[in-house]
């Protein structure tokens, strides 16, 4: 994007009122900043959305988001460091001055607050505390005391709630007195007498009510209350199950203490596909913002299972030296039956891992999938046991290579099929995350399966 740009110092007040993060804004910004020009820096950050202006943050160098930082520091607000990714918001977070930190922190919901300040140092969650007011800085600490990735540490505290029994117009003579009302809210809740939640009313059947109609008879059908100790994981699921918008949290005598919105639900949601597919990957939680350094650790673990899972197939093939040296054309033919075997048991097992994720893979159908699953490798291996019969005839010339190779590729792609369901499943039941250790065990099934059968083969039919 960045290369596109012919004139960014032609960015100017007319342009401006056009809110886009392109290469020319980004550019005109950068130009800025050198030269130290902190009303054009401001300007041209005034009209970008949030996202917008963290984006910026993540992309420029260190020394550049610093000078951004100085020369406009009230362009960062909480919503900006609610955006940013973890390790620059601790960055930002200590290069701000106290007075914008404060007021940005003040601006946002409890459940901010604490997403924000959870993988901080403690000196800088103590600073960030202190600029709450007192009923905030309590609902912060307790949300804090919950467990990790809990339903406790998801909800927002302010919560609209209403006795069961007022009506439609006490509930609107309530909402229109009160000075502090959450900055978004979809339902309000209505308790019993002990604070417990017995249903939600929308706004839109609350507005669209006659005032004396009462509360009870205008509540949702379906209504779900989340533990306060619930994994985070599970709440995402219920909302994305049950279509929910809105949740009370309640504590171990269901009692309110909190409420979880769609909104973060859907980012657990995005959170947890985003963590799915990097482990499937062995690269961790990772992002474009970590240090060389950071990244190095997080690989290379698994860099060196894999090269562990590599000098296991690489034994295999040891067994059978003389009969690749007799047969030079095995050398030839034997990484296809690996990749082969590699890829569709990396087929198998991304379906598995993502229904294993939601939920739909359970007990009750993973015999059904297990043989669908072995049946497709069945049927792919015989299609390419065929194709490469014929390209072992026409290349070699050896109609016995041919039926080797034909074998040994529908051998591999049902042990692939059956590996790729069998393994994220047992590791699942004995409580290893399987998106992150079944891909070097499928890997090295393949491999060595393939390996075996087609050498084995060979060495039994072609010698």
């Amino acid at each position: 994007m960045l290369d596109d740009i012919q004139n960014p110092e032609d960015l100017e007040q007319d342009d401006i009122q056009d809110a886009v993060l392109d290469g020319r804004r980004i550019s005109a910004i950068r130009d800025a900043v050198e030269e130290a020009d902190a009303e054009r820096v401001n300007r041209l950050l005034e009209p970008l959305h949030s996202a917008d202006i963290a984006d910026l943050l993540e992309q420029v160098e260190p020394d550049e988001r610093e000078s951004i930082l100085l020369l406009a520091p009230n362009a960062v607000d909480g919503d900006v460091l609610s955006e940013l990714e973890e390790t620059i918001r601790e960055e930002v977070i200590l290069a701000l001055p106290p007075e914008v930190l404060n007021e940005a922190v003040r601006d946002l919901d409890s459940d901010d607050v604490v997403d924000l300040i959870e993988d901080l140092e403690d000196e800088q969650v103590d600073a960030i505390l202190q600029a709450l007011d007192g009923a905030d800085r309590i609902a912060v600490e307790q949300s804090l005391s919950y467990p990790e990735y809990s339903a406790g540490r998801l909800m927002q505290r302010e919560v609209v709630s209403a006795p069961e029994h007022w009506t439609v117009g006490h509930a609107i003579d309530y909402l229109r007195a009160t000075e502090e009302l959450p900055e978004q809210f979809y339902h309000v809740t209505l308790v019993d007498p002990r604070m417990r939640p017995v249903g939600n009313v929308t706004l839109g059947r609350l507005m669209g009510s006659p005032r004396a109609t009462a509360l009870a008879d205008i509540q949702e059908e379906t209504f779900r209350t989340i533990p306060v100790t619930e994994e985070q994981g599970a709440v995402a699921y219920a909302f994305n199950q049950y279509h929910l918008i809105s949740a009370p949290v309640v504590d171990d005598d269901g009692r309110l203490v909190g409420m979880i919105t769609i909104d973060d639900a859907m980012i657990v949601l995005d959170e947890e596909h985003e963590e799915d597919i990097l482990r499937l990957a062995g690269v961790g939680e990772s992002s474009l913002t970590d240090r060389v350094i950071e990244t190095t650790k997080q690989r290379l673990p698994w860099l060196i299972v894999n090269l562990l899972t590599a000098i296991l197939a690489s034994l295999v093939i040891a067994q059978f030296e003389d009969a690749i040296a007799t047969v030079v054309a095995l050398a030839v033919l034997m990484p296809i039956v690996a990749s082969m075997g590699g890829n569709a048991g990396t087929q198998s097992l991304t379906v598995a891992v993502r229904s294993l994720a939601t939920r739909d893979l359970t007990g009750s159908n993973v015999w059904r999938v297990i043989r669908r699953e072995t049946i497709v490798g069945l049927i792919n291996g015989v299609v390419f046991a065929v194709i490469m019969a014929i390209v072992g005839l026409i290349w070699f010339g050896n109609p016995m290579l041919g039926g080797v190779i034909a074998v040994a590729m529908v051998v591999n792609l049902v042990i692939a099929a059956l590996a790729g369901t069998l393994i994220p499943i047992g590791l699942e039941r004995v409580g290893v995350d399987p998106a992150l250790a079944s891909g070097t065990f499928v890997t090295t099934v393949t491999d060595v399966v393939g390996f075996f059968a087609f050498l084995g083969l060979a060495s039994a039919v072609l010698l």
